[in-house]
């Protein structure tokens, strides 16, 4: 058997760009570095999300960032040169370091309900007005409920401009998936 045939039958065995290989995940000390390296990486136009960090490696901070392993030098750079180094930076390349996607997405009977961490976001999916701020345990919660219950997703501020915590983070997660969820594909 020659190697292109071999590679021609093992082709759905190879590792496709999402493959745990080609990631890696960045540890920081407090969920604020968290969301300011995440700033600062998507505003330098590099493919990033925020997950739960594997228990493995676990550090009291409750978010990390999933990075492309082939640009992990420069993102480093970028951080440091900004002030907002990462604790360790580590590949994913086992199942056990693998991120936790932090979205749960239910459809319940007119209803769609996204959890992102420890908030959730319910939507009336027919007047796409939000009807429930729930979770978290931060001061902001309540505010964030009162100001966003009863609005349109569509016409209503972002949780992450009127919320401080990380509460106010993971509804702004939430409420973004929220939007991938509710646009026609």
């Amino acid at each position: 058997m020659s190697l292109l045939d071999w590679f021609k039958k093992n082709k759905d065995k190879m590792p496709n760009k999402r493959t745990v290989w080609g990631r890696g995940i960045l540890v920081f000390e407090n969920t604020s570095e968290v969301i300011r390296a995440e700033d600062i990486l998507k505003s330098e136009g590099w493919q990033v999300r925020v997950m739960g960090p594997p228990p493995e490696i676990r550090t009291g901070c409750d978010l990390v960032i999933e990075v492309p392993l082939i640009e992990e030098l420069n993102i480093l750079r970028t951080l440091k040169e900004s002030g907002v180094e990462p604790l360790q930076s580590v590949p994913v390349n086992s199942p056990l370091l693998k991120p936790v996607d932090l979205f749960q997405v239910k459809d319940m009977d007119g209803y769609l309900m996204v959890r992102a961490a420890n908030m959730k976001l319910t939507l009336n999916k027919n007047t796409r007005t939000i009807v429930n701020v729930s979770g978290g345990g931060c001061p902001d919660v309540p505010y964030l409920g009162q100001e966003l219950v009863g609005k349109r997703l569509d016409l209503c501020d972002h949780p992450r401009l009127i919320g401080h915590t990380l509460c106010g983070y993971a509804l702004q997660l939430a409420f973004e998936e929220m939007q991938r969820q509710c646009t026609p594909s």
